[in-house]
C-alpha cells in the first residue's frame, strides 16, 4: 500500500504540471469559480493522503463502507456541495431524513474523522464536498476498481433542504423514463445514467426497496423473469423484518468493483426494480448493458469519464464556504 500511495504523490505532482488546462468552469451568481486537479497541491498537499488512509482504514474494518461511501457522494452530487451531510437545524430541514437516505446513508463517521484530521494539519482549507469526492474514488480502487485524478475546489453549502433530495434523488422502483429525466435534469445523459448505476456492483439494499420485485405481478414465461433469483429473494425477505435484512445489491461478487453488476441484470438478477428495468425497459439502455458485460474495460473508462462529469455538478457559488465542522455550517 505504501507503493500506491508513493504513485498517487507521483501522479498528483505531475497533474498540477497541467492543472490549467484540464479545468471545470462554472458561473454562478456571476461568478466564475474554477474546479481543478491538484487543486490542494500548495496549500494542503497532505489532503489526498490522508482521506485514502482513513477510506483504507473504514473499508479494512468494513468491506461495505466502500459502497456506502461511494453512495454518500451520488446521493451529495445533485448538486455536490456537501449538503448531505448537514444535521437538522431550528432553519432547516436537512437531507439525512429523506426518504432516499434515512436508515440508508452511511459513512458520516469516516467523513467526521478524515475532516478532523485534515482541520489539524490544514484548518478550514479543504471542503467537506471534496473530502467526500475523493474518499468516494478512492473506494472504488480499494475494491479493485478503476482509479482517476479527481477536480476539486467544491464550496460546501450552507443549509440543506429535505424537499429537494426527495425530489431530485431516483427512487429503487423509477422505470427508465424517471432515470433519464432525473439525470438530464443536471445535466447527465442516458449513457452517464447506465454507467453510473454500474456503483450498484457493490453493496447492500434492504427487503422493503427491492419489495416490488419479489410482490409484483411477474409474468412467469416472460425471458427477463428469472424465478429462481426472485424465489430466493422471497425467502431471505420471508424470514425475519423487511426493514433491517438486507441484501447483496450483487449476489456474486458483492465487494468487489466490476462488471458482474451488467451480467446480473442480463440474467435477471437486478437486486432493484430500478436496476432490472435497464435490461428490460429500454434498447437503448440494454444495448449499453451488453457492451459492459462484454468489455469490461470499456465500462470502467465511462464509469470514470461519468464520475467526473457528475463530480463537477458542484457548488462553486460564492456564498459558499470550507466548513470546519461537516455536520454544520460555520
Amino acid at each position: 500500500m505504501a507503493i500506491y500511495l508513493a504513485v498517487c504523490m507521483i501522479l498528483l505532482k505531475l497533474s498540477v504540471t497541467f492543472a490549467s488546462t484540464l479545468r471545470n468552469e462554472s458561473c454562478i451568481d456571476g461568478v466564475t469559480i474554477v474546479l481543478s486537479f491538484g487543486f490542494y497541491q500548495n496549500s494542503c498537499p497532505e489532503a489526498e493522503p490522508i482521506i485514502f488512509s482513513w477510506v483504507e482504514k473504514a473499508v479494512s474494518d468494513d468491506p461495505r463502507m466502500a459502497a456506502s461511501l461511494l453512495r454518500l457522494h451520488f446521493h451529495d452530487c445533485f448538486g455536490c456541495d456537501a449538503s448531505v451531510l448537514l444535521d437538522d437545524t431550528p432553519n432547516f430541514v436537512g437531507e439525512k431524513t429523506a426518504a432516499p437516505n434515512l436508515n440508508s446513508l452511511r459513512g458520516f463517521e469516516v467523513i467526521d474523522a478524515i475532516k478532523a484530521d485534515l482541520e489539524y494539519v490544514c484548518p478550514q482549507i479543504v471542503s467537506c464536498a471534496d473530502i467526500i469526492a475523493v474518499a468516494a474514488r478512492d473506494s472504488v480502487v480499494l475494491s479493485g476498481g478503476p482509479g482517476w485524478e479527481v477536480k476539486m475546489g467544491r464550496k460546501d453549502s450552507l443549509s440543506a433542504s429535505k424537499t429537494a433530495a426527495n425530489n431530485n434523488i431516483p427512487g429503487p422502483n423509477s422505470d427508465v423514463p424517471t432515470l433519464v429525466a432525473k439525470f438530464q435534469n443536471v445535466g447527465l445523459s442516458l449513457e452517464d445514467m447506465v454507467a453510473l448505476s454500474g456503483a450498484h456492483t457493490m453493496g447492500k439494499a434492504r427487503c422493503s426497496t427491492f419489495s416490488s420485485r419479489i410482490n409484483g405481478n411477474n409474468n412467469a414465461n416472460s425471458p427477463d423473469i428469472n424465478l429462481e433469483f426472485l424465489q430466493s429473494l422471497q425467502q431471505l425477505c420471508s424470514q425475519s423484518d423487511s426493514n433491517t435484512t438486507l441484501a447483496d445489491l450483487d449476489h456474486l461478487t458483492p465487494s468487489m468493483f466490476d462488471n458482474q453488476y451488467y451480467v446480473n441484470i442480463l440474467s435477471g438478477e437486478g437486486l432493484l426494480a430500478s436496476d432490472q428495468v435497464l435490461a428490460t425497459g429500454n434498447d437503448g439502455t440494454r444495448e449499453i448493458i451488453q457492451t459492459y458485460v462484454d468489455d469490461p474495460a470499456a465500462f470502467y473508462e465511462d464509469f470514470k469519464n461519468s464520475m467526473l462529469k457528475m463530480g463537477s455538478l458542484a457548488s462553486v457559488s460564492s456564498s459558499g464556504e470550507i466548513r470546519r465542522n461537516c455536520r454544520v455550517a460555520n
